[in-house]
Parts: structure tokens; C-alpha cells; sequence
């Protein structure tokens, strides 16, 4: 891999790009990691470099939401716990597991979001009721997601936020800031599990942050002034793009 700073410039601007749009309906790393991967980087290196870089841009959206009152932090700390432990699983177990891996379950999961927001009525408004008590969210719903985020990644924000909605009964928009601090407990897992593994290309990882934290910035601005019906149609299309993206390649 070569590493110039017209590289160094356009993986800064596609990390902006990415943390404003992550902010606002998860997916970021459906943009960052296929431009680690065409710049060159190796699989398991582009996936904890993502980390690097998805780690900084979820802790700013972290503490954007909760100082603008989006969520609060007794409310999240426990889950944000679960996450993080779910997560580190998963970071560990990709280690060991070909990454060939992401051709299948990404697409799956792509699919099964934007089909979810697409086709049940109303879907960014929560049901009546919850489905699942908070203890058993947070034990259960909470790791698995952050186990497919420590071993895949690219679209973890937005389970988070249908799960919310789906599940616990949350309306879409707390369900989607939620979702913010939710990744960064995901994120920063693996993030230390890559780190220790040597899967990590500072220099790339270093410029993406600045712009994940730009972006990461403006979205969470963004968040708590979007309507529920934009956020569901952001949601639907970037999945799908990603998806077209996915398969194409």
C-alpha cells in the first residue's frame, strides 16, 4: 500500500462524509471500509483502522446526544456495558475466522434493515407496547448486535435504532441517538481487541479521525431536528445503496 497525502486527504473527506451520515441513520462503515479496501489496505488492517477512526466520530455523536439531552447517561450505561462486551467477542473471533465472511452477512443484514423501514407500515413510529423487557434487551439483543459489530461493522447503527424502535418501543428518533452511544461502546471494544492484534494502519486511521469527528459533529446536530419520516427514508436509501454497492462489487 501507498500511502500519499492526496490518499491520506480523500480517505479524510470519505470519513467526513461518513461520520455525518452515520450520525444520522448508521452505515458509515458501509462507505469507510470499502475505501479502506480500494486505497489498499488488507481486510482485517481495513477493518480496525475503521475502528480507529468510527471510534472517534461515535464519541463525539456519544457526547453530542447526551449534552443535548437526546439521551441520558443512567439510561445507557448498562447497555453501553453489554455492547461493549458483545463486541469484544466478536473483535476476537474474526481474528481467527476468514473474512470472506462479510460477501455473506453484510448483504443479510443490509437487506433486512431496508426491507424492515421499507415495507411495515408506520415502522418509524414505535409499537403500542414493548416486546422485550429492558433487562433482556440489554443481555441479550444488545451483545449480539455488538457482536456482529466487532466482527463485521457496517450497519450496527442502524440495528441499534430498529431494534429500539421494534423492540423496546422507542420512537425513532431517541431510538436512533441511543444507538449513538450503544456503537461507541461496540466501536471502542474492538477498536483496543485490533489494536492488540497489530490490525491497524495509524497514519490512515489518525486523518480519518479528523473527519469523523467533523462530521460526526454536524450530524449529531442534525439528529434531534430531523422528522422520523426523513430519518426512515435516510435509512431505507443508504441501505440500499450500500447494498447495490455490496453486490456490484
Amino acid at each position: 500500500m501507498e500511502i500519499t497525502w492526496q490518499l491520506l486527504a480523500l480517505l479524510a473527506l470519505v470519513a467526513l462524509v461518513a461520520g455525518c451520515l452515520d450520525t444520522l441513520a448508521g452505515g458509515g462503515g458501509l462507505i469507510t471500509v470499502p475505501a479502506l479496501l480500494l486505497a489498499g489496505v488488507p481486510p482485517l488492517q481495513a477493518l480496525g483502522t475503521n475502528k480507529l477512526q468510527s471510534s472517534a466520530g461515535t464519541f463525539m455523536a456519544t457526547t453530542q446526544v447526551i449534552k443535548r439531552h437526546g439521551v441520558k447517561w443512567v439510561d445507557v450505561r448498562r447497555p453501553m456495558l453489554w455492547a461493549f462486551g458483545g463486541s469484544a467477542v466478536g473483535s476476537v473471533v474474526i481474528q481467527f475466522v476468514s473474512t470472506d465472511a462479510l460477501e455473506i452477512v453484510i448483504p443479510v443484514v443490509l437487506a433486512i434493515i431496508a426491507a424492515y423501514f421499507l415495507f411495515v407500515p408506520k415502522s418509524h413510529e414505535p409499537p403500542a407496547h414493548t416486546r422485550i423487557g429492558a433487562k433482556a434487551y440489554r443481555r441479550t439483543v444488545v451483545p449480539a448486535i455488538g457482536a456482529y459489530d466487532g466482527a463485521f461493522g457496517p450497519g450496527t447503527g442502524s440495528l441499534f435504532a430498529l431494534s429500539g424502535v421494534a423492540l423496546r418501543a422507542l420512537p425513532l428518533r431517541r431510538s436512533t441517538a441511543t444507538a449513538k452511544t450503544l456503537n461507541f461502546a461496540t466501536n471502542f471494544a474492538s477498536l483496543l481487541v485490533f489494536a492488540v492484534a497489530g490490525q491497524m494502519v495509524w497514519i490512515v486511521g489518525g486523518v480519518m479521525v479528523v473527519g469523523q469527528l467533523i462530521g460526526a459533529y454536524i450530524g449529531s446536530h442534525l439528529l434531534l431536528r430531523v422528522s422520523p419520516i426523513v430519518l426512515r427514508v435516510l435509512i431505507v436509501v443508504v441501505s440500499l445503496t450500500m447494498l447495490w454497492n455490496v453486490l456490484a462489487n
